[in-house]
């Protein structure tokens, strides 16, 4: 469709130059001022054909700007109209020796640059045998002193020369305009891959000016800052104050190391300054920042080790599994001893339970394995906490009357491996009632869960029990801690790991009005019941 337009728009152009030939020669003739050679020889002659091509150039003026017929049409029928007007000027001029031939040029590049192809050769053939026709004309008519044959096949030459050189110049100028095209096209294709790549990217970019105004930036960089609705370009001030005062103390500093950790009180992100050359100004540089969530940097660090650790502890298991099996096996022989005293009756019950206490120990710690491969669902709270809840009164029924679940108003969706989400709520819930019982009053549990914001939900599990001493609180979470001589120290620790394995935490609270509780945050959904 371009290139069609284009065609019109040169038919036009070639249209106007037209009437501008033929109203000059007009207005030539009716002043009388034509220069020599022109009208020469028949006056009359030069008058009429150049009026007659004036009204033609007109009249073709109205199915040009309709369109109709097709504007090969028009080109071809407009240059036949050519070369029979030239050459009636030519002859009422004198002659090939004139000069006046030389329009032909002018129509023949015309129609080469439109149609190209054979049919301007036809046209370039056509006009030649017209300017020798011509010729033999003034042969046949005794006008010898006006026949000059060299001159004639020279002018049909340079015309076979024009028609070939515009048509070979059109087609080079036809594919190297649809190269053009094709190459804006694929340039734009990867311009927009470019930037859906680095909108769709997780790490966020921000590119800054010499003037440190943001003139790029992506959803992740707008996630990690906050600055969801601004629009740029921005002055970085506004944009983000906090990423303007680190960038400044970069430009102070000009530290050998380009990475900043940047600590806004909510979140850490660490930035990566990257000067850019290729985009060297006068005034300045520009800067590409680099955005990263820290902590998910070292959620993804941590996750590399504890995947490593998973499988040694696997294998360290294994190996203990196994001496651990024949110490069971034979005290279980020797325990059937009928000539065992008392005494040794009761070393063997201590045997049996300290290897049933390293049992569960290594059962825990092959936990840890399992904690870098989260499948994380949908699930829906409201539903599935009274079904675990059920679950967990059929391996610990006398905790039943203890528990009250409290639902929310709304419904929330949790985003969670539902083995691990299983795994730490019934270490919390077993911790919970274990603590209750040691409470003045009757044990109390409750389980409350709800919406943080609109992205991040909690479940919390509350005890009546005494509060935790404060030396104890900052070891509530390492391994191997444990206030409970029956405890492996285990549980906390792997339960906060399986949380932080699915991009949610887990805290201690105090509450005053409830007791000692621990929260579990998640990411959610928010959906409204009906």
């Amino acid at each position: 469709m371009d290139e069609m337009n284009r065609a019109w728009r040169l038919l036009l152009l070639l249209t106007l130059y037209r009437i501008f030939l033929a109203a000059g020669f007009v207005v030539l003739m009716v002043s009388g001022m034509q220069p020599m050679p022109l009208a020469s020889s028949n006056p009359d002659v030069f008058y009429y054909s150049s009026l007659a091509y004036l009204c033609i150039s007109i009249a073709s003026l109205y199915p040009l700007l309709h369109r109709r017929p097709h504007y090969l049409w028009q080109a071809y029928a407009l240059t036949l109209i050519d070369i029979l007007t030239i050459i009636a000027w030519m002859h009422s001029s004198g002659g090939v020796s004139s000069g006046v031939g030389m329009l032909l040029v002018i129509s023949i590049a015309n129609t080469s640059m439109i149609s190209a192809g054979r049919i301007s050769g036809f046209f370039a053939a056509l006009a030649s045998i017209a300017v020798l026709a011509e010729q033999m004309y003034n042969v046949a008519f005794g006008m010898g002193d006006r026949v000059n044959f060299s001159m004639a096949g020279l002018l049909g030459l340079t015309l076979f020369v024009t028609a070939i050189l515009a048509s070979v110049l059109a087609n080079r100028a036809r594919e190297n305009e649809q190269l053009a095209h094709q190459r804006g096209i694929d340039l734009k294709n990867m311009s927009k891959l470019a930037e859906m790549v680095i909108q769709k990217m997780t790490t966020g970019v921000v590119l800054i000016d010499s003037q440190r105004q943001v003139v790029l930036t992506n959803w992740a960089a707008r996630q990690l800052l906050g600055a969801h609705h601004q629009q740029t370009p921005i002055h970085l001030q506004y944009f983000s104050p906090e990423l303007n005062v680190h960038f400044l103390r970069f430009q102070r500093t000009q530290p050998k190391n380009n990475k900043l950790l940047i600590n806004n009180g909510v979140e850490s992100l660490l930035m990566q300054v990257v000067r850019l050359d290729a985009f060297q100004e006068e005034d300045g540089q520009n800067h590409l920042l680099i955005l990263e969530d820290a902590n998910a940097l070292a959620q993804q660090s941590q996750q590399i080790k504890l995947a490593a650790l998973g499988r040694l502890t696997a294998g360290i298991a294994h190996e203990v599994r196994n001496p651990l099996s024949a110490i069971s096996h034979a005290n279980a022989l020797l325990k059937e001893s009928p000539d065992l005293s008392a005494q040794d009756l009761r070393l063997t019950e201590i045997v049996e339970q300290q290897t049933r206490r390293i049992n569960r120990i290594v059962e825990d710690v092959l936990q840890l394995g399992k904690r870098d491969s989260v499948q994380a669902e949908h699930l829906r709270l409201r539903e599935w906490l009274p079904h675990f809840l059920s679950e967990f009164y059929q391996v610990v029924p006398e905790a039943e009357p203890s528990f009250t679940l409290e639902p929310p108003k709304q419904e929330i969706e949790g985003w969670f491996d539902p083995a691990h989400l299983r795994q730490i709520l019934h270490n919390l819930c077993q911790n919970a009632f274990r603590h209750a019982l040691q409470a003045q009053d009757p044990a109390s549990v409750l389980i409350r869960f709800g919406h943080l914001t609109q992205h991040r939900g909690y479940i919390d599990v509350y005890n009546n029990g005494p509060s935790i001493d404060p030396d104890h609180i900052d070891r509530l979470f390492e391994p191997f801690f444990t206030m409970s001589p029956k405890g492996t120290g285990l549980g906390l620790y792997i339960s906060r790991e399986l949380a932080q394995a699915n991009q949610g935490e887990l805290q201690y609270r105090s509450d005053q009005d409830n007791g000692t509780c621990f929260r579990v945050v998640f990411n959610t959904a928010l959906v409204k019941m009906e």
